[in-house]
């Protein structure tokens, strides 16, 4: 059973990876424009990589057994890999605001992947308000795109499929092995495809611009590692399918932060159906989860 206090902990976390996640498709969108979505992808990761090594060399936690690397690896095809090319391939035909429908099945995804493979067991109600906050969030996207769906929304279906397999086989890791470690030995678990991948995938050009560096630097340390840390400890203290249902209000986070940082327009319809989210998202953290 979880108590209240880790609940509340356990929630306060995962807002606050949902909050670094929320820039991350402005910051990517800042960054295919000068670079390769496959370059921006592979060298994030290998970044995000060698800072995990060097942290986890330091702290020396306990290595994952024997059977957690099967999950590990699970972790990285759809965090380190999937998810991150399939984002910034989608970055490069749709808005940041627009490819945001990413988050909005996000949470919905994880909570079915985690039937599955944390044998949490979500109530009915549960799930008629996730069910309720999903729909909303899809309406406003396709309201937002006027029904046309670009290659770019293409792309952010299969990145949600793989992410949401990611985060549950994460969040059932970070019970035992612990948030941060989780993060850091995904991307460990990834490191030698990594390596291999540098071969094919020119580096990161030293002329880039200050901005596009700057945006490639935020996604490999907070998108990349930081929020991750966050997002998994969230999940270990307050369970998979209820910490998921946090990431319908990225949508509206980022829709923010791409006007802010991209100037991408927003309209009135915002506020209602980010209200209307808001209020599905409380109420489904007080629905009962079992496992």
């Amino acid at each position: 059973m979880i108590d209240k206090r880790q609940t509340i902990a356990g929630m306060a976390l995962g807002m606050m990876g949902v909050v670094t996640f929320s820039l991350t498709l402005p910051m990517t969108r800042i960054v295919v424009e000068t670079l390769d979505p496959l370059q921006v992808s592979i060298w994030r990761s290998l970044a995000a990589s060698i800072v995990a090594a060097f942290i986890l060399l330091i702290v020396r936690p306990v290595k994952p057994q024997a059977a957690d690397w099967q999950r590990l690896l699970v972790c990285a095809g759809g965090l380190v890999f999937g998810f991150p090319i399939f984002i910034a391939l989608a970055m490069q035909t749709v808005s940041a605001a627009h490819g945001a429908v990413v988050v909005g099945l996000l949470p919905l995804g994880t909570s079915v992947a985690s039937v599955f493979i944390s044998h949490e067991r979500p109530s009915k109600a549960f799930w008629a308000v996730s069910t309720v906050g999903t729909v909303l969030t899809l309406m406003f996207v396709l309201r937002q795109a006027e029904g046309a769906l670009a290659i770019g929304h293409v792309y952010s279906m299969i990145a949600v499929i793989v992410a949401s397999i990611g985060y549950a086989n994460g969040g059932l890791l970070a019970k035992r092995l612990g948030g941060w470690q989780v993060s850091c030995w995904t991307l460990i678990a990834a490191l030698p495809f990594l390596g291999i991948a540098t071969f094919f995938v020119p580096p990161i050009p030293l002329s880039i611009d200050v901005v596009s560096f700057g945006a490639f630097t935020y996604l490999a340390l907070m998108s990349q590692l930081i929020g991750f840390i966050l997002w998994y400890k969230g999940m270990a203290l307050a369970g998979i399918a209820r910490v998921s249902q946090l990431q319908l209000l990225q949508l509206f986070l980022t829709v923010i932060a791409a006007n802010l940082i991209l100037s991408e327009p927003i309209d009135g319809e915002i506020a209602t159906f980010g209200s209307l989210v808001v209020l599905s998202v409380w109420l489904s953290s007080k629905m009962k989860v079992s496992t």
